[in-house]
């Protein structure tokens, strides 16, 4: 019989990728999302439920209606906007996410995958990051991510729960929103592929773990799909490579004729990068659900310069 699976935030970038590498396996996806995002994905999915995450009432009917085998839970406030709105972003990223795992363990107990993020650690952090070095986050939406963390470690330790956290450094991705200041990588090639110059809002040596939007992909979807009985560790961490401001500089520079930039640091982007590990030990996903990335900076640079200018053609 093939499966079913919801993806929340399934309208999204992110869950659009994930949910057509699922059904090219041959899975049935549910996308729920706000009103509005329908029409956003490329592809008919097997349905798409609009709401709003908040809505606990439509998550049940949503779960009763569709019983998946598995959950994917993506949405969420991204860091910029929860902090514009921390009451919002406790409501739609921990209380509804703490929702969702209570209705999911009652009618839908397959794997539930949660999408965390190295913000759930704060500052001063030591590299490699082991995955389990406190978790003291500086922002609301660290603060979010870690409470939805304890609650599904409390929920497999206590009720068998099949809960799976995923937490993702910087990604390199031709969706960076242009207001997520963090998302600097990702807007300094989308400058030079528009022949625009480009200010890194950091200094030239501020370096961080980074990741390409493919592996992240390919992280959620094998996770979903990894063997339960191999699973020991609360969260993974999953790391690519390490990458410094001066380092995408040269490589722009070297790699796109015309291509201009400058460092102003924007206290505000420093303090939530500055202290950023630049590895992530991955060695718990490596050993128990054989997760490798795929790609290294230059594998990675080139496939955006590529995607990015079919975009802009």
């Amino acid at each position: 019989m093939t499966e079913t699976i919801l993806i929340t935030g399934g309208n999204g970038n992110l869950g659009r990728l994930v949910a057509t590498r699922l059904e090219a396996q041959g899975s049935r996806v549910v996308s729920f999302d706000l009103p509005g995002s329908e029409g956003a994905h490329s592809a008919p999915r097997h349905k798409v439920v609009t709401g709003d995450i908040r809505d606990a009432d439509l998550l049940r009917e949503t779960l009763e209606t569709h019983r998946p085998d598995a959950i994917i839970h993506l949405a969420s406030l991204l860091s910029g906007s929860s902090e514009a709105d921390p009451q919002s972003a406790w409501e739609i990223n921990a209380t509804a996410s703490v929702t969702l795992m209570q209705l999911a363990r009652e009618l839908a107990p397959g794997p539930f995958v949660f999408s965390s993020s190295v913000a759930t650690y704060g500052p001063g952090l030591p590299s490699p990051l082991a995955v389990d070095a406190p978790q003291w986050p500086e922002t609301i939406y660290g603060a979010t991510k870690v409470a939805v963390e304890r609650m599904g470690h409390y929920l497999r330790r206590v009720h068998g729960f099949d809960f799976r956290c995923l937490r993702f450094p910087m990604v390199l991705s031709p969706f960076a929103p242009p207001a997520a200041l963090t998302a600097y990588p990702s807007h300094a090639f989308r400058a030079a592929i528009e022949g625009r110059p480009f200010t890194f809002p950091v200094h030239p040596e501020t370096g961080m773990s980074n990741l390409f939007l493919d592996d992240v992909v390919e992280g959620i979807v094998k996770l979903t799909r990894a063997d339960g009985t191999r699973l020991v560790t609360p969260g993974y961490n999953l790391h690519g490579y390490s990458l410094t401001a001066a380092e995408i500089a040269a490589f722009l520079t070297a790699r796109m004729q015309g291509f201009t930039c400058d460092f102003r640091p924007d206290p505000t982007v420093v303090g939530f990068v500055g202290g950023g590990p630049d590895e992530m030990d991955s060695t718990p996903a490596r050993s128990e659900w054989d997760w490798r990335p795929a790609y290294d900076f230059e594998t990675s640079a080139e496939a955006l310069l590529e995607r990015l200018a079919a975009e802009h053609a």
